[in-house]
């Protein structure tokens, strides 16, 4: 397939290179040149503008957040010079009004649009292993299968309309952020006791929590060693205020969200922005006197 991937970060780097070990034409495109011209030596086509990787059947975007594609796609007009027929596939974590904004702009322009955030970090995407959150017009769905199948070991198809893949996306970055939050204060409770911390996780980890979130998170909270994010604890800030968001206007509560907001504003303040995100452990264990 002819397809365009824009925003290569570690995340998107890892998608394209995927794409391109399973045979498809892939044109490449980053703000900065770096990313661009390693994929190129890997058999990518680097391009010089966004609207050029938009001129196959089908682009994937990984851009960090709302304001990232707006700018890249939006106020350029890079979008509005999309191949016509093209199926637009946006990969990342945005919110759920640019969501249904982007529904819109895309009926317009007589573009597919289908959403499909991922579950995984970068090291599981370069395996293949990404669990993928679709939605959209089944026929658009369909058309980009192969591409998801190439990114991710499963597609979650989870309604037609794309904004619902990012209300499961949300969701589950929520659930994640609060796995993380509850572990690390079950770990300063259990240091508070003198129980070993490490026996504690072995047993969550073993009985009723048997899970990649506990089983990821729980080692590295014991380990307390966030230099290498695999997912910015920036970036799970934002994710927690599109919760927020997102549960404001729908009239869902989610209490727990606003500890989290302040426990991830704390984290920044101490700056721990740019580490994993799994670093916001550290506040509950400040709290407790252990860090």
């Amino acid at each position: 397939m002819d397809v365009g991937v824009i925003g290569l970060g570690a995340m998107g780097s890892s998608l394209a290179l995927r794409l391109v070990k399973a045979g498809d034409k892939v044109r490449v495109w980053n703000r900065s040149r770096g990313p661009v011209d390693k994929l190129a030596r890997e058999g990518a086509i680097g391009v010089e503008r966004p609207q050029e990787a938009l001129q196959g059947e089908a682009a994937l975007t990984m851009l960090a957040d709302d304001d990232a594609i707006a700018a890249v796609l939006l106020d350029g007009g890079a979008l509005e010079n999309a191949r016509r027929g093209l199926v637009h596939v946006v990969t990342a974590t945005i919110s759920v009004d640019f969501a249904k904004r982007l529904e819109k702009i895309h009926t317009q322009l007589g573009l597919g649009y289908v959403a499909a955030p991922v579950l995984g970090r970068p090291d599981v995407a370069a395996a293949g292993g990404l669990n993928v959150l679709a939605a959209g017009d089944a026929a658009h769905v369909h058309r980009v299968q192969p591409l998801l199948d190439a990114i991710g070991k499963q597609t979650w198809v989870v309604g037609t309309a794309p904004h619902q893949a990012n209300v499961v996306k949300i969701a589950a970055n929520f659930a994640l952020a609060s796995a993380i939050e509850v572990m690390a204060e079950s770990i300063a409770l259990a240091r508070r006791h003198d129980v070993d911390p490490r026996k504690l996780i072995e047993v969550f980890t073993g009985t009723l929590f048997a899970a990649p979130a506990y089983k990821v998170y729980g080692p590295a909270i014991l380990e307390g060693k966030f230099e290498t994010a695999g997912f910015r604890l920036a970036l799970g800030l934002k994710d927690v205020r599109l919760a927020l968001t997102a549960s404001e206007k729908s009239g869902a509560p989610l209490p727990f969200a606003g500890i989290l907001r302040d426990n991830f504003v704390d984290a920044m303040a101490h700056g721990d922005g740019n580490k994993d995100w799994a670093a916001v452990s550290k506040v509950a264990l400040r709290r407790a006197g252990l860090e």
